[in-house]
């Protein structure tokens, strides 16, 4: 039999979590304001989608549009803040002017969540050098996930850079599970479980009425039902 394809999808309240939950979703992303494309939730936002759902969550560090991480002091409290509101799961991902990781920021702030799991995001995405920036971020506690479309433009255009590097999987910079989002449609399950690509991440999909809504545990459960039948 199979490993069960991992469906994550993101949440912005309790709402939004008991139906991502009861359509059939691994894990939930934690976020506010997607109108800056996802930044870090209110921790009472986070107590109360924990106490409405078990399954896991990683929870949003980012504090404002775009991927500079700006006072690294501020994102560091707010980890702590989150770490102390039950917070065992993040998202973060820092970009200097020049492209490239910003690798003491990503650094201070894993170094504060003392060893949890959490996800390098899109900003993989807008990063001069993919490869360089895996391989720097190699070896840093806790780094199991990369978000990627493969593009910054989206899956359309990423399908190659994808595939090219879940061939990948295993060496150097290459060991994390690639977790697809960001313009992914359900015509693109195929072919990336075929590549071996096994984690796949939704938002607007998940939400028939746009980001005004809520999420459908129905559409939910379309994405489980092709992701199961593999």
């Amino acid at each position: 039999m199979s490993k069960r394809a991992v469906l994550e999808v993101i949440a912005l309240g309790a709402e939004d979590a008991v139906a991502a939950q009861a359509g059939g979703a691994d894990r939930l992303e934690l976020v506010t304001d997607m109108a800056a494309d996802g930044l870090t939730p209110s921790a009472r936002t986070l107590a109360s989608i924990r106490a409405a759902v078990d399954i896991p969550l990683r929870v949003m560090l980012r504090p404002a549009d775009g991927f500079a991480a700006g006072d690294t002091g501020r994102l560091v409290d707010m980890a702590r803040e989150m770490r102390g509101a039950g917070a065992d799961e993040f998202v973060l991902g820092f970009l200097g002017a020049d492209g490239g990781v910003d690798l003491a920021a990503v650094e201070r702030v894993v170094a504060e969540l003392d060893g949890c799991r959490w996800t390098f995001h899109r900003a993989i995405d807008r990063a001069a050098d993919r490869d360089a920036l895996r391989k720097q971020l190699d070896g840093l506690p806790g780094l199991d996930t990369y978000l990627t479309a493969g593009s910054a433009a989206g899956v359309d255009e990423g399908l190659p850079t994808l595939t090219a590097e879940a061939a990948r999987t295993g060496e150097p910079g290459y060991e994390q599970r690639i977790l697809v989002g960001g313009g992914l449609r359900l015509d693109h399950v195929p072919t990336l479980l075929t590549a071996g690509i096994d984690a796949f991440h939704i938002g607007g999909a998940a939400r028939p009425e746009g980001w005004q809504g809520p999420v459908s545990a129905d559409a939910v459960a379309r994405w489980r039902d092709v992701l199961d039948a593999r």
